[in-house]
């Protein structure tokens, strides 16, 4: 027997999943899949192993949840086990996790444990060789994470006091009860709002965070609260609307979201229209040409994180890419932030825009050594607010990215900005956001903070 413990991550939303199991058994199970199962499936098939059991940690905000996705997908082969601790309630057929549950696949046996905070009904699974008592390692969800704990604040005002003290005890009472070698697996890498100042590392063990895990160490109830609030990352727009999908039960698509090509006289028709468009290129290519009105979101990872906070979702999307072998991937990273409604991709990619001879604007790209030099351009730094409070520019205006939308308001549609993040790919969308409501004198720099840092130009923070 071979136990097969697999750590998949979805970049972009720095989601982990798992997928484990016994191969001499042929059994496994998977936890908190995302929406594009195939590699659950592949993996499993690799190893020759069944995936008879899909359970989720907890109700997600981040991201969309793939375990309906994959029980489809398996034919009815495989159950979705889900917590209805805390008074859960959800919109699809499920079975019913609560805490002291125990699961057996072959030589592994994982029991639920209640651990809420992050959410009300979060259930945390420790993982255990055979019968022994002690568990090896715990599949910690949302509440537990490398530097880090869940965050309590998604749910509202109302009932963040009361996540608060149930996450203080959770941290408390379970992890850090538990033996120092037992290894956390969490839900969330670095790069996820779910907790603040999430740790780079993909593991880690009880006895570690025990020594270095600041939120951890905190005994005192009142102290730990005020950690948290100061602490708390901006939260995204999705996640509300996630945490909804999520509780009801998203729709199985059976493959990728569907998408048509289009003709560049339909492409721009809508285009005229004021339909929503959505631009992957790269910052530089976008910046030479692109069809009025796109927000550009570039190829990476990070595109299903502000697809989430800046698309519109009640509005179809219209894709422009380089080419039309980018479709695929775009639609992927897009529905793992729930975007499955899409109008169509302009065939041929934005070639077949300007073979046909239609107008092209655009946004010039300048370097930090000309921002340096130029007089008459104002900064706007689009980084999150710790960020902006390690340092910046002088003279720059702070707008988050994820809340120019509404700061946009407040600045002048004629001014002369010149938008910059830490490497340009989040200014790029920035200035693509600005053009496209309004404003005339709007330039990207590419390289941006890293650029400026590296070649030692003078910086300043807020007093």
């Amino acid at each position: 027997m071979t136990l097969r413990f697999e750590q998949i991550l979805a970049d972009g939303v720095a989601e982990c999943s798992y997928l484990l199991g016994d191969d001499a058994a042929h059994v496994c199970a998977v936890i908190d899949p995302r929406p594009d199962v195939e590699i659950y499936i592949e993996t499993a098939r690799r190893f020759g192993m069944a995936i008879t059991h899909v359970f989720e940690t907890h109700i997600h905000a981040d991201f969309l949840s793939g375990a309906r996705e994959l029980v489809d997908r398996l034919g009815g082969e495989a159950k979705l086990y889900v917590s209805t601790e805390g008074g859960a309630e959800y919109g699809f057929v499920h079975e019913t996790v609560r805490d002291g549950d125990e699961f057996n696949f072959g030589g592994m046996r994982m029991k639920a444990r209640f651990t809420p905070g992050h959410t009300p009904e979060h259930i945390s699974y420790m993982l255990y060789d055979g019968h022994k008592d002690t568990p090896w390692g715990v599949l910690s969800g949302d509440a537990f994470f490398v530097d880090s704990v869940g965050r309590p604040d998604l749910l509202g005002d109302d009932e963040t006091e009361e996540l608060t003290e149930k996450l203080f005890h959770t941290v408390r009472d379970v992890f850090m009860a538990l033996p120092d070698d037992v290894i956390i697996y969490p839900c969330h890498g670095a790069g996820s709002a779910c907790g603040p100042d999430i740790g780079d590392r993909m593991s880690s063990t009880i006895g570690y965070e025990r020594r270095f895990n600041r939120y951890a160490q905190i005994k005192d109830l009142d102290e730990f609260k005020e950690t948290m609030l100061n602490d708390a990352p901006p939260v995204p727009t999705h996640y509300p609307r996630m945490k909804k999908i999520n509780a009801k039960g998203p729709e199985v698509q059976g493959n990728l979201p569907r998408i048509p090509p289009m003709t560049v006289e339909a492409f721009a028709t809508v285009a005229e229209e004021g339909a929503q468009l959505l631009d992957v290129r790269d910052m530089m290519a976008f910046g030479g040409g692109y069809i009025r009105g796109s927000l550009n979101i570039g190829v990476q990872p990070e595109l299903s994180v502000w697809a989430g906070w800046l698309l519109d979702p009640e509005r179809p999307i219209y894709l422009v890419t380089e080419d039309d072998g980018q479709v695929s991937d775009v639609l992927r990273l897009l529905w793992r932030t729930g975007f499955t409604d899409f109008g169509g991709y302009l065939a041929g990619g934005i070639g077949a825009w300007r073979e046909a001879g239609h107008k092209l604007a655009q946004i010039p790209q300048i370097s930090v050594h000309d921002l340096k030099d130029a007089d008459d351009l104002a900064p706007l730094d689009v980084r999150k607010p710790d960020e902006w409070n390690g340092g910046h520019i002088p003279g720059a205006t702070h707008a988050f990215l994820g809340e120019l939308r509404e700061k946009m308001k407040n600045l002048d549609k004629s001014a002369p900005y010149a938008t910059y993040c830490a490497s340009g790919f989040r200014a790029s969308i920035a200035s693509s956001l600005l053009a496209a409501n309004g404003f005339t004198n709007v330039r990207n720099v590419p390289g941006s903070w890293k650029a400026w840092t590296a070649a030692d130009y003078p910086t300043e923070k807020e007093k």
